[in-house]
């Protein structure tokens, strides 16, 4: 309901600290002033990987071949993440950087572009979703959806694109690499087809999904749903009383049954209209964060990628059916 800002994400400190402490991961030292190791050009791969969608995809299909570690965990909002001196080692260290691009990171890449020849590694794995799949929302600066992960189907483009990033790196690997990738890609197939059955378990007039921030639209497209959303894209701008208000009367209007908070934004302002709305919350969903790794819900693991869009599926159909 609120129109989208141009708002990109923010690096929590000023720019001198910042340009001082990328100085001294380019020198190659720690906080602490010890030489920071080199990347290893043979053996296991180290990754870093910016948020949990891009981790899992890196796990399944780099296997025993890779050590992964994630940057922003469960419940972490990529939108408003800190970046830390701490942030800037692990990044200099990895073998390879992985993230997930469309400015979903904020000011995350600005500096990948600012470690320059340091870490030679690091790609956006949307880079290879066709153009065409992408969503530009008004009121973004031109900018595309970064939420690519929504529409299953599409995301598997960026499984194809971790396949030829591991592999160029690790040639002697390529053909496990592609077997586990073709793997992932028919496990990606199939959950794209079992979110479609499910979601057809609710009729085409409750198909109307009001939650806190904008991030569900490739879902929206892609299942049959109108997406209605009280902050933009991005997280950065907060929704005024107006916007409150006028969502308020779209729920009334539309006799919706149900709206859902979100794992990485806060709930005071969506559980305040359920309350002037008169509707309830009908559950949380995750939506730029999966939730924690080891946790399990009816048969599935919520810090899985699976895990998340299953676990976002039944909460949405029980609520509104």
């Amino acid at each position: 309901m609120m129109e989208n800002e141009a708002g990109q994400g923010a690096v929590r400190f000023g720019r001198r600290e910042f340009l001082l402490m990328t100085a001294a991961v380019l020198a190659g030292c720690d906080r602490s002033g010890a030489p920071a190791s080199a990347p290893a050009a043979t053996g296991v791969i180290t990754v870093v990987a910016t948020v949990g969608m891009v981790a899992d995809l890196a796990k399944r299909i780099g296997g025993d071949a890779v050590a992964v570690e994630t940057l922003m965990g469960p419940g972490v909002d990529p939108h408003l993440y800190k970046v830390t001196a701490d942030d800037l080692v692990r990044l200099q260290r990895a073998e390879l950087v992985l993230y997930s691009g469309l400015h979903l990171e904020g000011k995350m890449q600005d500096v990948l572009a600012s470690l320059g020849g340091t870490v030679k590694r690091a790609h956006a794995v949307t880079d290879t979703v066709p153009r065409e799949k992408l969503l530009r929302p008004e009121g973004f600066e031109g900018q595309f959806d970064p939420h690519v992960w929504f529409d299953v189907e599409s995301w598997s483009f960026c499984a194809r694109s971790i396949v030829t990033i591991l592999s160029n790196l690790r040639p002697s690997e390529k053909a496990a690499f592609e077997q586990r990738g073709a793997a992932v890609q028919k496990s990606l197939r199939e959950l794209h087809e079992w979110v479609k059955t499910k979601v057809a378990e609710i009729p085409e007039a409750r198909r109307i999904l009001v939650t806190s921030h904008d991030a569900f639209n490739y879902f929206g497209r892609t299942y049959g749903f109108r997406v209605i959303a009280l902050q933009g894209i991005s997280t950065v701008t907060e929704a005024g009383l107006a916007d409150m208000a006028k969502l308020v009367d779209y729920i009334r209007d539309q006799h919706v049954r149900s709206i859902f908070v979100e794992s990485s934004v806060p709930h005071t302002t969506i559980e305040r209209i359920s309350r002037d709305a008169g509707v309830t919350v009908g559950g949380e969903l995750f939506s730029d964060a999966m939730g924690v790794l080891g946790r399990r819900e009816r048969d599935y693991d919520l810090g899985t990628y699976d895990g998340m869009i299953r676990h976002n599926v039944h909460t949405i159909i029980e609520a509104l059916r």
